[in-house]
């Protein structure tokens, strides 16, 4: 609902704002505000028809309430870390110049659209499963439950991070390089998107452990990962920037990440003695496997497209990248195939699903 408020306030309510002596600005603000009303909106027949009625009672004595605020308050300090690393990006980058702060915003956004996809779809699915075997104390299904997460983010991540990697420029130039975009803001953009690229494992990772630690009443480690992973961030990014500019700071950004969620993978390890670890490698090593076979596929495609569709008119650009991308999931299936990756067959069954 957030999307779509924002998407229509785009698409409509901006071109209307200007003739009414309106910041067209303005307009996405207000999107965001309905975009948070829809969410609950949304929310409120479902609950409604589950019983629940709301009454406007606040007690701080209540046992539930001050269980949820004792995991609430170090919840958002665990989550924080994005938002607290994207403002010292953005604080580090307006030292750079002109454009430096857009063209991380940019890369960034390009690079976090496949958690929004599929990482935040996949740790809202495994959420129930996971809370009900922590509850029951159940270790070894809450072992399986997060592993099969884990094994379900590789097989749609690390394709999309290699993809990345690969098209970085055409897709840039494809979504954005029209007016002021300029060629050079397109490779300054892509290089910020290759270096964003390998922290899109690590983000959807978190977005995964976090909630199986406040599942099993411990949010003292996320917090303190949180924590490494800001500081690691601002160290790397201050020794970064120096020599690399701003994609230093996208790349100590990505470092930070990944330094997150495998802190929490080893703690959470520890704390269920295992997760499947023979299991979890193999299914890393034949979904790289295979994503190694759909990065070269799709990325030579591209460079192939060139011939019969030449130029720069946009649809010449959408059929090179679209084209390539539809080559790349065909080779990545087909190896998905031979190697025998079962969490392939999964996310096929449930894309076919829904």
């Amino acid at each position: 609902m957030f999307n779509v408020a924002t998407i229509v306030c785009a698409v409509i309510a901006v071109p209307l704002a200007q003739p009414l002596g309106i910041e067209p600005i303005m307009a996405i603000a207000a999107a965001t505000l309905i975009g948070g009303f829809g969410q609950i909106l949304l929310q409120w027949p479902v609950l409604r028809r589950q019983g629940f009625r709301y009454q406007t009672v606040l007690d701080i004595h209540d046992p539930s309430m001050r269980e949820v605020g004792r995991l609430m308050v170090p919840g958002v300090v665990g989550l924080a870390a994005v938002q607290i690393n994207l403002f010292v990006n953005s604080w580090l980058a307006a030292g750079l110049g002109t454009g430096a702060v857009s063209w991380l915003d940019y890369a960034f956004r390009l690079m976090y659209m496949p958690i929004g996809l599929f990482g935040i779809s996949i740790a809202t699915a495994s959420l129930p499963t996971i809370s009900g075997h922590a509850e029951s104390r159940n270790d070894p299904g809450l072992r399986q439950a997060v592993s099969s997460g884990l094994r379900m983010m590789l097989m749609l991540n690390v394709p999309a991070t290699l993809g990345l990697l690969v098209l970085a420029t055409p897709i840039v130039r494809l979504i954005f390089e029209r007016g002021r975009f300029t060629p050079a803001d397109t490779a300054a953009t892509a290089a910020a998107l290759v270096c964003y690229s390998p922290g899109l494992m690590g983000y959807s990772a978190v977005k995964l452990m976090s909630p199986s630690y406040y599942a099993l009443g411990n949010s003292r480690v996320p917090v303190i990962a949180s924590a490494a992973s800001i500081a690691f961030n601002i160290t790397l990014s201050f020794v970064l920037v120096r020599s690399l500019g701003h994609r230093g700071l996208a790349l100590g950004t990505a470092a930070g990440a990944l330094l997150n969620a495998s802190v929490l993978l080893v703690m959470l390890r520890m704390r269920l003695g295992g997760l499947d670890g023979r299991r979890l490698l193999t299914a890393a090593v034949k979904i790289s496997l295979a994503s190694i076979a759909m990065a070269l596929a799709a990325y030579y495609a591209e460079r192939a497209l060139h011939v019969p569709f030449a130029g720069d008119a946009l649809r010449a650009q959408a059929v090179r990248v679209l084209g390539a991308i539809a080559i790349g999931m065909g080779v990545l299936a087909v190896c998905a195939h031979l190697l025998r990756i079962e969490e392939f067959a999964q996310v096929r069954r449930r894309v076919l699903r829904y």
